[in-house]
């Protein structure tokens, strides 16, 4: 049976023989002339170096500079979490597993957070009224881009004063984010806008953040999305205070929604440009986690994964619309690309000065990865080639600069490519650069960035 070897008792031992070897070789030569004893230092120092060599060709996990090059001295570790999302049902029809997930909890209040699109425009609201009967509790329709305070309140009143006790929304990005707000807000009895500043993440310019203490949630959440930014899949929520023009984070385990639903037919409803775009929102994430600054090899697996299916899917998508294979890869892409934010593996500048763009200037979620993206690897290239590669190599272009493979990807689904294209004056960059500071993911970029100087650089690259 082969020996389990324990790194830490490994290396001990090793200091330990080493310091003895030390002990004998000095008693060894006392007594000895000066040059005897330079012979026989140097003859043990070409021994010891051809053993260390042989030792490090055998047991050296790694050698690459972008996990430390610790090598078999203090191998690659970490902890993998697992989002509270109980289960995911793929490739089937909304209405019915919505049904069945209500089921399965027993909920007899079924509230509705809808994309003001799905509630007016299809039949879909009339298809959950029907399979849920007197369980169909209320539904709200509003919900602006990027979750504006005043929205999440109201839903939140309208959903206790139905009698709620389980929340399901359908829609992108902005609804998903809704729900775990009206989660939150279920929770801990918020009724006006100013009682959730006593629940965001204070996150200051050195990084380090403060998170609130808030009661656990009772009612949870079932997401059924209809854009591809992935926010179903992780525990986080942004809710913008529009008095501030900021884009606030929001955390809890429970707000990961109890089941995501992916249903490739429903999608057909959301606008090419929407998707298209959130589709490179969850490139983003993949690309972010491929080039982080604390890796995991199970995320590199499904990070490239993710950007397989992302590049073929999308491409199809624009192709073919109606190609419902296509969607479920872009879904499951989608999925994958938001396994390493559920592991804690952190991102970077993309999503920080991301994040600032959608509360300060209003940018569409998708639209800030299809500008940011391609400049940050730019950016980041000198401290991290080696994991850029992995990028190029899952678009199937190895060899290729990655933020160029990027940037052509990007233009072939014909999104923006610039600041000026989605509506970012010049007279707004350096309130996004003071602003993206306060974001932890500019604080994990791979290249460091001490100040708001660092994140205008990247933002003249955008322009």
């Amino acid at each position: 049976m082969a020996e389990i070897v324990n790194l830490r008792e490994f290396r001990k031992k090793k200091e330990k023989e080493a310091k003895s070897e030390k002990a004998a070789r000095n008693r060894a030569v006392s007594g000895r002339t000066k040059g005897e004893k330079l012979r026989e230092k140097d003859a043990t120092d070409r021994a010891k170096t051809e053993l260390d060599a042989k030792k490090l060709e055998e047991l050296e996990a790694t050698d690459d500079p972008d996990t430390g090059g610790k090598g078999w001295l203090e191998v690659q570790n970490g902890v993998f979490r697992y989002a509270a999302i109980d289960r995911v049902r793929y490739g089937v029809a909304f209405d019915e597993a919505v049904a069945a997930e209500a089921d399965e909890l027993g909920a007899t209040r079924v509230f509705v957070l809808s994309s003001g699109t799905l509630a007016r425009a299809t039949d879909c609201i009339d298809r959950l009224r029907a399979v849920l009967g007197d369980r169909f509790a209320g539904v709200v329709d509003r919900m602006a881009a990027h979750t504006p305070r005043d929205d999440v309140v109201a839903a939140a009143n309208a959903a206790r004063a139905a009698g709620a006790d389980l929340i399901v929304t359908l829609g992108g990005g902005s609804v998903t984010d809704g729900g775990k707000m009206i989660v939150l807000c279920l929770a801990n009895d918020v009724r006006d806008v100013a009682a959730l500043d006593a629940f965001y993440t204070r996150i200051g310019t050195d990084g380090r953040s403060e998170q609130p203490e808030m009661q656990t949630p009772s009612v949870r959440m079932i997401a059924v999305p209809t854009t591809l930014s992935g926010g179903e899949f992780n525990l986080t929520a942004g809710c913008t205070d529009t008095a501030t023009r900021t884009k606030q984070l929001y955390r809890h385990a429970l707000f990961a929604p109890h089941a995501v639903i992916l249903d490739p037919a429903l999608v057909v409803h959301t606008p090419e440009w929407l998707w298209l775009s959130t589709g490179v929102r969850a490139v983003d994430h993949a690309v972010e986690d491929l080039c982080s600054i604390n890796p995991m090899p199970y995320i590199d697996g499904t990070a490239i994964q993710a950007l397989k299916l992302l590049s073929r899917g999308l491409s199809r998508c624009k192709a073919d619309p109606g190609d419902l294979d296509a969607r479920l890869d872009c879904q499951t892409g989608a999925w994958l690309s938001m396994v390493g934010g559920q592991a804690g593996v952190s991102k970077g500048a993309s999503h920080g000065i991301g994040h600032v763009l959608g509360g300060t200037a209003n940018v569409p979620h998708g639209h800030t990865s299809c500008v940011m993206l391609p400049n940050v690897m730019h950016y980041n290239l000198s401290v991290n080639a080696t994991r850029q590669a992995l990028v190029s190599e899952a678009f199937g272009s190895p060899g290729d600069d990655a933020g160029d493979v990027l940037r052509r990807f990007i233009a072939g689904l014909d999104q923006p490519g610039t600041l000026r294209d989605v509506g970012v004056a010049a007279g707004q960059l350096d309130e996004i650069a003071e602003k993206s500071m306060h974001d932890r993911w500019v604080h994990t970029n791979p290249r460091k960035i001490a100040g708001p100087a660092q994140v205008r650089e990247i933002l003249d690259m955008a322009w």
